[in-house]
């Protein structure tokens, strides 16, 4: 739309005239936005005074692109999303969201929240659910967009083919270790370390360094060969160091109001390309607190 100024006045006024029907405020935005020329210049302010024969032109709303459009849609999910293609979702989970509903049949958990990100480019997307984090934990998780890549994903699993990585913060001083334990759940899904191989009872392996340390804390990075309920803060409380804010297993400190485990990165077989690929997220660095390097 276009207007060639009759007599001298104020580009909102302008504005005014060009749309009636339209508040000052929304005016307002179209300039912020950069939709407003004058005499082919773009203007930002409203009180610029727009001389006689001069032409004022609004320009159609940029059309957003098919990225930016998806970004928007994962915000409005409140949705990070660290890489997608048309195989696998890979997102950042945040702390205290369950990954995927339980019994009591959750609307929001992570796996909804994907979905429903899924659908938003067509109604018949869908994802699945590949692997788990505990509800506490945060960090990165891979969904599937299709049956194939979900079979394929669930076997490097099984096949203790894929790499976790995690950090966590620890009560006390620990020294780099090893765990390897046999885990049994109870029917509230409590996980407690058996004293022997039995049917029931799934082995858990756990490894873990030293990254920072300070007298009290230590940050440490852990890598798990396999992945049980709880196995972490179940090693970590048998070393006698728990996870900061895990009190189900011992913790007596909660400084960041949540449990500090957070999963850093993921390392497995593209499901189509079969290329190792390796995934990563950043870490709350106020877990840094105080810390020092031993």
């Amino acid at each position: 739309m276009k207007k060639k100024v009759q007599s001298t006045n104020t580009l909102l006024d302008v504005l005014k005239q060009m749309l009636p029907q339209t508040s000052s405020n929304t005016l307002r935005k179209m300039l912020t936005n950069q939709r407003i020329t004058v005499d082919g210049e773009t203007i930002h302010r409203a009180k610029h005074t727009v001389e006689k024969d001069q032409t004022v032109e609004i320009h159609p709303k940029p059309k957003h692109s098919v990225e930016e459009d998806r970004k928007e849609n994962a915000k409005s999910l409140n949705l990070d999303v660290l890489f997608e293609d048309e195989s696998i979702l890979v997102v950042d989970k945040p702390a205290n969201l369950l990954s995927v509903a339980t019994d009591r049949l959750e609307t929001d958990t992570l796996h909804n929240r994907c979905v429903e990100y899924c659908q938003t480019e067509n109604k018949k997307n869908w994802c699945y659910i590949v692997h788990r984090l505990d509800k506490a934990t945060s960090g990165v998780m891979v969904f599937a967009k299709t049956e194939t890549s979900k079979k394929d994903l669930q076997q490097q699993f099984a096949d203790q083919m894929v790499h976790r990585h995690y950090v966590a913060l620890v009560e006390g001083q620990s020294s780099p270790g090893r765990a390897d334990h046999h885990l049994i759940e109870d029917k509230n899904l409590r996980v407690f370390i058996s004293d022997k191989k039995t049917k029931t009872s799934k082995r858990a392996v756990t490894t873990w360094d030293v990254i920072e340390q300070s007298e009290t804390e230590t940050l440490l990075y852990v890598v798990i060969e396999t992945g049980r309920r709880h196995q972490i803060r179940v090693a970590m409380a048998e070393n006698g160091t728990p996870v900061v804010g895990d009190r189900m297993h011992g913790s007596t400190t909660n400084l960041y109001g949540r449990i500090c485990l957070h999963a850093i990165s993921l390392e497995f077989l593209h499901p189509v390309t079969d290329d190792p690929v390796r995934f990563e997220s950043d870490f709350n660095p106020a877990w840094r607190h105080g810390l020092k390097n031993p």
